[in-house]
């Protein structure tokens, strides 16, 4: 009897381990089903963190070799003209100069000094100057928007010719005045009011230059001299004495300057000049001689 009863027993518990197994595997298939999907990011789109993103590599400025580049200090003979009207506006040739009849007596003409990149001369240009060959002449040409300016509409306006006449200004035809401060042309004159323009008169026009580098300044001293020539119009620059000491510029004044106009404004820009393009330098002093004669 015992012996026929042991199969049920085991039967049961198989039974009994077979709907463990399912139940089991129910709450496996439950538990997968339940499961929110995994988010797929592909490796581009995964989110660096700042400490490990790559910084951009600087543009290193490109080096010209015997022509110009950035920060030369270079002294160069130039002629400026209107592409539509082939009028000349500007030049370093006093023959020229007096040609075209835009000759300047207050202004010293000859080569000019232009430190490249810093201003010295039209924006336009001073962005194409690097790359220009030595010794030799070249054209460069400027658009509008990067010579003179477009021109404004707005900066063309109607005066009462009364309100021009109480300011002490005559108007005529191609006039250049100032009003309140602003420089303008005067286009037409009638019925007492007058058309005045304050665009520049070279706004809306195509520029071209004509440059030829004619020195390529390297040595300190010459820099220096460059930059009191620039300041003191008409001097020669070898009547200004330099000299060195550690951080600090000693400048020599010559007789002929003593009394001169604007001397302190000269002196004072000079200075500035030389403080901002030579580093080492801290301090510049200016001293004069004064010899039995």
């Amino acid at each position: 009897m015992i012996d026929e009863e042991k199969p049920e027993v085991v039967e049961e518990k198989e039974d009994q381990e077979e709907a463990e197994d399912e139940n089991v595997e129910e709450e496996i298939v439950s538990t997968v089903e339940e499961a929110p999907e995994e988010e797929i990011v592909s490796e581009e789109e995964k989110e660096i963190p700042e400490s490990e993103e790559e910084e951009p590599e600087e543009e290193k400025e490109e080096h010209f070799e015997d022509a110009v580049n950035k920060g030369d200090f270079i002294k160069v003979e130039m002629t400026g003209t209107s592409v539509e009207t082939g009028e000349v506006f500007e030049t370093t040739d006093e023959e020229l100069a007096r040609e075209e009849g835009i000759y300047d007596e207050s202004r010293t003409y000859g080569p000019r000094l232009v430190v490249v990149g810093e201003g010295f001369v039209l924006r336009g240009l001073d962005e194409r100057l690097p790359g220009t060959p030595f010794n030799e002449e070249v054209e460069i040409e400027i658009p509008p928007e990067e010579a003179f300016g477009e021109r404004n509409l707005a900066d063309v306006q109607m005066i009462a010719y009364r309100i021009l006449r109480s300011k002490g200004i005559n108007p005529y035809v191609g006039a250049e005045i100032e009003i309140d401060g602003r420089p303008a042309i005067i286009r037409s004159v009638g019925a007492g009011r007058v058309q005045v323009d304050y665009n520049h008169p070279l706004a809306g026009r195509q520029i071209l230059y004509k440059i030829k580098v004619v020195e390529h300044l390297t040595d300190e001293k010459d820099r220096m001299k460059a930059l009191i020539g620039r300041r003191f119009l008409g001097i020669d620059t070898d009547e200004f004495n330099i000299r060195k000491t550690k951080k600090k510029i000693r400048i020599g004044i010559p007789d002929q300057i003593f009394f001169g106009e604007n001397i302190q404004i000269a002196k004072r820009g000079v200075a500035l000049d030389i403080l901002r393009y030579f580093e080492d330098i801290d301090e510049v002093e200016y001293y004069e001689t004064i010899k039995r004669s």
